[in-house]
């Protein structure tokens, strides 16, 4: 599992995607999500604004992220 810093909480899901590079851009974002095959903390997640925060981790395609917050 790799870690992935975000500089405020909370950050939304798609562009989480994008900032981790799980995700090539907010199209295939949508796409991941609306596939089903985006799980956050163990469930599936199917809304693209759902609100990330600090020890939260996505897991797409056995890539498992884990957010951690910039000091």
């Amino acid at each position: 599992m790799r870690t992935v810093e975000i500089s405020e909480e909370p950050i939304r899901l798609g562009q989480f995607l994008k900032l981790a590079q799980l995700a090539e851009d907010g199209a295939h974002a949508k796409e991941l999500i609306e596939d089903g095959e985006v799980h956050v903390n163990g469930s599936v997640e199917v809304r693209r604004g759902a609100q990330l925060r600090r020890g939260d981790v996505v897991v797409v395609n056995g890539d498992e992220v884990r957010i951690s917050v910039r000091p």
